[in-house]
This record gives C-alpha cells, structure tokens and sequence, in this order.
C-alpha cells in the first residue's frame, strides 16, 4: 500500500552544518535519493526561516510513518526539533527564504 501525506515540518537548523548541507543539495546526492529526494530539495526551496534558527516547509511524504526516510537519510543530521503536522492543503509561510541562507554558507570565504 502506498501512503502519501502532506505535512507542514518545523525544525532549527544546526549552523555549523549548512555548509555541507548545501554542498549535498547542490551536488545532486541529494535529488538522486529514492524515493524523496527530489521532494526533499523542493521542500527546501519552499523552507522559510519563521523565527532566529527555525525552518518551516511543507512536504509530501511516502513513508508509513511521517518523513521516517527523510530523517534517517538527511533531516536528522541538519536539524534539530522536528516536528510534524499533518495538512490536507499546502501552506506559505513568511520570512527569509532559507536556500538564501544556505547558499552563501557554501561560497568558500
């Protein structure tokens, strides 16, 4: 049985990992990751920073249990605090566009 469920996802980022984080959006290793990848790195173009250090997205899901492949694979090592809200329709959210933030952390200075 297939499950797809949208969420709105709240977490903090962890500074210190944007660098590298970006660098995995950016390289593609990221995207090629089945089965979300490719939603993955479109959540992170929708991700607005909502207040100092916390990101807000919403995101489709594949997975029986909420972004349990996302999180293993890439969210946990990120982010901080993820939680989770199921939704029936998308949202926006107001605030910096966090891929504003994350792309500089990957300009070698």
């Amino acid at each position: 049985m297939a499950f797809t469920v949208l969420f709105v996802v709240k977490a903090r980022f962890i500074p210190e990992k944007l660098a590298e984080f970006c660098g995995r959006l950016m390289d593609g290793s990221v995207r090629s990751q089945k089965p979300d990848g490719e939603e993955i790195c479109d959540s992170m173009e929708r991700a607005k920073i909502t207040s100092v250090g916390v990101v807000e997205w919403t995101e489709t899901c594949y997975c029986s249990t909420a972004l349990a492949h996302d999180r293993q694979t890439v969210y946990d090592r990120y982010f901080t605090d993820l939680n989770t809200e199921e939704i029936a329709e998308p949202r926006e959210f107001e605030g910096q566009p966090f891929m504003e933030v994350l792309r500089p952390a990957n300009v070698p200075s």
